[in-house]
């Protein structure tokens, strides 16, 4: 394609680096499109979108975004709010992708409200689950999280458009007691994996794939149920060295971790 292009623009092969540089961009965008489609297909060998190009007299390494997908780095560099976290997992149209919660704590008398949700019912059964586990394990966490004199809000979005997850009860549950304690999450964590009513970890469906979103995503740490350590085989040794996987044995272990205590 750069080739092509170059006899195209510049038939007398006349012109700059900065000429040049354009063009690779050019078409490595265009490239990463017809990747982007494949990747709606699904399977692991679809969904490493990345393109990139090496500048030989600065040694720098540039990667090539399409401008819609918003360069597929949805999670911020920093510290993020208290009461927001980043979670991957599959959605309603059957893609896994990057959901965001973003949470309120408000004087009040227990109350829990949840935004964008929708009607769907599974995700609502999800979001009462980690209430009722705090409202019952509050104590294992923090004797200063109170559930009966403070109001809940808790906003859900769908970042790619790919229908609401199910597996939201440990998300919900770390965001709500990163609000409580006025505790920010790690900087550049992706939360993957669930909780049960009881506290049981559920581990992660094709765990190669979401790990490759959390990749794509921006992520540079992963909080993991240990119960997903028996399907690391499966997982590419380039995308493991990717992050900082920072283990949970517990929805208790998952919060204290997630929120960085020891």
């Amino acid at each position: 394609m750069i080739d092509g292009y170059l006899k195209l623009i510049y038939p007398n092969g006349d012109f700059t680096k900065e000429d040049l540089e354009e063009i690779v961009k050019i078409s490595l965008e265009m490239r990463r499109r017809v990747k982007e489609q494949l990747k709606k297909l699904g399977g692991m060998e679809f969904y490493d979108v990345n393109f990139s190009y090496i500048d030989n007299e600065t040694f720098e390494e540039k990667y090539v975004a399409v401008p819609e997908q918003g360069g597929g780095k949805l999670i911020p560099d920093g510290m993020c709010n208290p009461g927001q976290v980043y979670t991957v997992s599959r959605g309603k149209s059957g893609m896994i992708g990057l959901f965001r919660l973003e949470g309120q704590m408000l004087p009040g008398n227990g109350k829990f409200e949840r935004t964008g949700l929708g009607s769907d019912r599974e995700a609502k059964e999800a979001t009462n689950t980690a209430f009722n586990f705090l409202k019952a394990n509050s104590n294992r966490i923090s004797g200063t999280i109170s559930t009966t004199t403070k109001d809940y809000i808790v906003n859900y979005q769908d970042l790619q458009g790919i229908g609401i997850t199910g597996r939201l009860a440990l998300p919900t549950l770390i965001s709500l007691c990163s609000i409580a304690l006025g505790r920010s999450t790690l900087a550049n964590l992706a939360v993957i994996g669930d909780i049960s009513i009881s506290g049981t970890l559920i581990k992660v469906d094709e765990l190669a794939n979401v790990l490759q979103v959390c990749l794509d995503s921006g992520a540079k740490k992963v909080l993991l149920p240990s119960t997903s350590f028996v399907d690391f085989t499966t997982v590419p040794a380039d995308l493991m060295s990717a992050f900082q996987l920072i283990p949970y044995s517990s929805a208790e272990d998952a919060v204290f971790k997630a929120l960085g205590v020891e």
